[in-house]
């Protein structure tokens, strides 16, 4: 474990240098320690894959204090076992008017267009980061087989509830936004609302799982197109 000064609030405290569930679970684990040492100190944690940011607040503490407590909760935090999380299941409408990509992307991987649906469908994905927006879960890892790298042309504009493949990621776009990844479906749920609680339906550690289904389903779950 590192840790690092990220600017004059915050540090960086690095837990591995690969993506795996069990780095991820360090992570996790070290956000719930490092939240209970820092207390009324803390402003803000944001986890990624192998890493964890501490924001504090400078006015109540200051960088010496913060690092001798992260140093001393983090002594007594195993090396992490994976941990399940909830399980969410997020309905998906597979369709090429859904999923701009999904043709090219079957072609590519000389499979067909319903091979690349089950393929993405059957496995089950755990949220490692949440980023570049709020409610964008990075989600891995796909089939190899139908790995994709990004598109060397990023869109202006991918529809709110766009889900995507980029590499061996996979992600359901939270809010219209320029994005580069490969487009395979829709999502009709939200994945940020301001005004609900939680305002996610996913958090780091979580696991997701996506549930095909038809037209009609995703348009009477309030789905657009």
């Amino acid at each position: 474990m590192e840790l690092h000064s990220a600017g004059e609030n915050a540090m960086m405290l690095y837990l591995g240098k690969e993506t795996s569930p069990e780095v991820s679970a360090r992570v996790q684990a070290a956000a719930l320690a490092v939240e209970l040492a820092l207390g009324d100190d803390l402003i803000d944690l944001v986890p990624s894959y192998a890493s964890l940011l501490v924001v504090y607040n400078a006015l109540t503490t200051d960088h010496l204090s913060v690092a001798h407590r992260v140093h001393q909760c983090l002594d007594n935090l195993g090396t992490g076992e994976a941990t399940e999380g909830n399980t969410v299941v997020l309905p998906v409408y597979y369709h090429p008017e859904a999923g701009e990509d999904l043709d090219a992307l079957a072609e590519r991987a000389a499979l067909s267009v319903d091979d690349v649906i089950a393929l993405h469908s059957n496995a089950e994905y755990r949220v490692y980061a949440i980023g570049f927006a709020p409610g964008f879960a990075y989600l891995g890892q796909v089939d190899e087989r139908i790995a994709a790298p990004r598109l060397a042309t990023p869109r202006q504009k991918v529809p709110r509830g766009a889900v995507a493949i980029a590499d061996r990621q996979t992600a359901v776009y939270p809010a219209v936004s320029p994005g580069g990844w490969n487009l395979i479906g829709r999502c009709p749920l939200r994945m940020f609302d301001p005004q609900a609680t939680p305002t996610m339906p996913v958090s780091v550690g979580d696991r997701v799982r996506f549930e095909p289904i038809d037209r009609d389903r995703f348009l009477s779950l309030g789905g657009e197109l």
